[in-house]
């Protein structure tokens, strides 16, 4: 009797390997199944693994007093007791995977007005270097400007000429006619 629930887990398992590698049963062209719901791939391959272990479970501990027929509605009635739980999780889960919000890839245009500092001098006709904070990560670009740029100046993204290249300027304070600071 074990040897069945052993077998039921195992297919539960199977299919669950199978899902991993290959994809949902919709995806191959099977059916109209519910892709996430209680005929979804993860909650099947749970209600048979809870099934199956459980129930085998169960006949390993039950007395061997009992009738077959008794000793076989026992262990699926743990082996259920097992599985619908194990399948309601498998469904909440793949509904919270599905609907996990992820943020946009970034693309060249997300760098506009980024701020950052320059690395390598940035002279007025030609190229320097400088370090952008973006979506918190520090990235390194090429840089242009239409005025030249010692290393260490704050600068504002105004434009992005390639997806490795940007035209910054200066964010420094600038000196007001007097000598005064802002």
């Amino acid at each position: 009797m074990a040897a069945v629930f052993l077998a039921i887990g195992a297919l539960g398992l199977l299919v669950l390997l199978v899902s991993l590698f290959v994809g949902e049963l919709g995806d191959l062209g099977i059916g109209d199944v519910d892709t996430d719901g209680p005929f979804s791939v993860p909650a099947v391959a749970a209600l048979l693994g809870g099934i199956g272990f459980g129930g085998a479970a169960a006949t390993s501990l039950l007395p061997e007093t009992l009738p077959d027929g008794v000793e076989a509605l026992l262990a699926l009635a743990v082996g259920l007791a097992v599985a619908v739980p194990l399948a309601w999780g498998a469904v909440r889960l793949s509904r919270a995977l599905k609907d996990m919000p992820t943020s946009p890839t970034l693309t060249r245009h997300h760098l506009v007005g980024a701020q950052g500092v320059v690395v390598s001098a940035v002279p007025s006709p030609g190229f320097g270097e400088v370090r952008l904070t973006l979506a918190g990560q520090q990235l390194k670009f090429s840089a242009r400007s239409d005025a030249p740029l010692p290393a260490g100046t704050p600068v504002y993204v105004v434009d992005t000429l390639s997806e490795t290249a940007v035209e910054v300027v200066s964010t420094a304070p600038q000196n007001l006619p007097g000598g005064e600071s802002p």
